[in-house]
């Protein structure tokens, strides 16, 4: 089963942040190709995203890197450091604990399609610089601990 048929892979829209922090990437659509094709240790994505959507939160990984592909369109990448136009061919990566929050936002009028690759970790602790968000594993809470309301 090498060869993975996209028209079968079904797509996941928006994310699983809880509100209010979901709303930025409602439009986004991932097609885990890397679970499709059965792989364990690290995830691939075929993601797309719409003009205005949001990639993610800003954020950053303690025990996963990271990596992004541009197949097509145009995204801002956000960091630490400030903007950056990527367009089809470019690349990103961030290595796991590097404390520089990334995302990206689609403020083109055509949709972008891009691959996100990364390790995963059953230890990974995200970290979201810019809001009231923490999440280990796929429980999110407060940066104080309280949960959010699933």
């Amino acid at each position: 089963m090498p060869k993975l048929d996209l028209r079968n892979i079904s797509g996941r829209e928006g994310s699983n942040y809880p509100a209010p922090f979901a709303e930025r990437a409602a439009g986004r659509i991932k097609q885990a190709l890397g679970v499709a094709g059965g792989l364990k240790d690290f995830g691939v994505n075929l993601t797309q995203l719409p003009p205005g959507a949001w990639s993610s939160q800003r954020h950053w990984h303690s025990e996963e890197d990271e990596f992004v592909y541009v197949i097509s369109g145009e995204l801002t990448l956000i960091t630490n450091v400030g903007e950056q136009l990527l367009r089809a061919g470019d690349c990103a990566a961030f290595p796991k604990n590097t404390p520089d929050g990334h995302h990206m936002i689609n403020r083109s009028h055509e949709r972008a399609i891009y691959l996100d690759i990364g390790t995963r970790s059953a230890n990974d602790v995200c970290n979201y610089p810019d809001i009231d968000l923490h999440a280990d594993g796929d429980d999110y809470t407060h940066k104080n601990g309280q949960p959010y309301p699933r």
